[in-house]
């Protein structure tokens, strides 16, 4: 039966399709390495083997994307002229950034000129072009591992993006902003933005990762992020994309010893949403941190699986995701622990919880862990439920009105996350967000 299903699968129009597009944007584009090509002809081949997941797979159970393989997406064109400079502004004082437009670097819309030395922004094509066994260890390497139909997808189609380097001991006071603008025509038009972050040893950064767009379309989206022993990458990823678009993305980390992760995953925008976190913990003394809030409103779903795989001893991971839902919209939390047999000592705590709005408003949630070493310490949580009615109350006799004590409520629930943003014109940027959603959600 399942031999079956593929079949049906790879035979679907819609993935034909996407065979045909990546054949023509091979002979259309740039020369590439000879091992980027060989990278990109494995994915569309598991693109092709796998088809698009349906709710048959267990970790696609909550979720179709009935509506994305229904549809036939051609590749977004350029774009930069139809954009509204104000959209791509960057939100803090960054020390670099890096703007790509429908999957390509934008070098007109970017602002790199004074970059400290030891960092290096660029994007993918130049230093394909340029040096690309610069990028040649890295670029594939972690996301090509996985059996998922939509990184295999944006693989395929991989010929910009945008690259950071942090060389060895470089150690930055501001953030660097990365923006992924979408600007599709039509609602039937898709990019699949790539960013590759490597961090030399002992290095410190803060990347501000953004997705914006005014305009239905799908986005398709892979982050690697390497970490090199010691060094500390503290991450961002905001997504406030239009309400009737799509939004599937992958981020794969790997940290090498010592080294110290954190990354805070902030959803407000897209119709469907998928975030896939899989970071490795391929060293000692590793600590992770990931976090989530997710804002939702009228049909959206938003969906966030994780996974965290302790390969080594003595590491330690963190993990909140909080979700506010409102109207008939739905969320789903996926999220995995692996302790393998030499990750003794390995601490792990994960955290999931949803405030829901509206007796409509729905979320599947399901921990797991798997764990096979004896000497570790790992819990897990999930919380579900309403505005506690007792703190309404006592903000109701206090003299405030029932928007007024809700929206109070609301802020100190998300107020975990929120608190944890340590770019503090990000955080007021996000707060005011959160306000002013609050009216629209019964």
């Amino acid at each position: 039966m399942a031999q079956l299903v593929e079949q049906e699968k790879t035979a679907s129009p819609q993935v034909a399709h996407y065979g045909a597009e990546y054949r023509r944007s091979v002979s259309q584009g740039p020369a590439q390495p000879a091992w980027l090509t060989q990278v990109r002809e494995s994915a569309i081949a598991e693109f092709e083997r796998l088809g698009f997941p349906t709710t048959k797979l267990e970790q696609w159970r909550f979720t179709s994307v009935a509506a994305i393989a229904a549809r036939t997406f051609s590749l977004a064109t350029d774009g930069v002229a139809t954009l509204d400079s104000q959209l791509i502004a960057p939100l803090s004082d960054p020390i670099g950034h890096a703007v790509s437009v429908n999957g390509r670097f934008a070098a007109g819309l970017s602002r790199l000129g004074s970059l400290p030395k030891g960092v290096r922004i660029a994007g993918l094509e130049a230093t394909l072009a340029s040096n690309p066994g610069l990028v040649e260890p890295y670029l594939g390497k972690l996301s090509l591992t996985q059996t998922n139909a939509f990184t295999s997808l944006n693989t395929a189609f991989l010929s910009d993006g945008i690259v950071i380097f942090i060389d060895r001991g470089v150690v930055l006071e501001r953030p660097i902003e990365v923006t992924f603008a979408s600007t599709g025509h039509t609602a039937s038009s898709v990019s699949h933005p790539r960013l590759l972050i490597i961090a030399g040893e002992g290095s410190q950064a803060t990347v501000l990762e953004r997705y914006v767009g005014t305009r239905a379309a799908f986005t398709n989206a892979v982050g690697e992020i390497w970490l090199a022993p010691n060094a500390v990458i503290d991450h961002y990823k905001l997504q406030e994309e239009a309400e009737d678009s799509f939004h599937i993305a992958g981020m794969f980390l790997h940290s090498a010893r010592s080294g110290n992760f954190s990354s805070h995953s902030l959803t407000f925008g897209g119709g469907l949403v998928r975030n896939d976190v899989v970071a490795r913990l391929d060293g000692e003394g590793i600590d992770c941190t990931l976090n989530g809030l997710y804002v939702t409103r009228g049909k959206q779903l938003v969906d966030n699986h994780t996974t965290i795989d302790h390969a080594m001893p003595h590491c330690s991971s963190h993990e909140v995701y909080k979700g506010i839902l409102g109207d008939q919209s739905r969320a789903v939390f996926n999220g995995k622990i692996v302790v393998r047999p030499d990750a003794q000592k390995t601490d792990a705590k994960q955290t999931n919880k949803a405030l829901l709005l509206s007796d409509d408003a729905r979320i599947d949630t399901k921990p797991e862990l798997e764990i096979f070493a004896n000497d570790v310490k790992c819990t897990h949580g999930a919380a579900i439920g309403q505005l506690d009615e007792t703190a309404m109350f006592y903000l109701r006799s206090r003299g405030l009105g029932v928007a007024e004590s809700r929206a109070m409520l609301v802020h100190a629930f998300a107020g975990d996350i929120l608190n944890r943003v340590k770019i503090t014109p990000v955080r007021e940027y996000l707060e005011a967000k959160l306000t002013a959603r609050l009216p629209h959600v019964e």
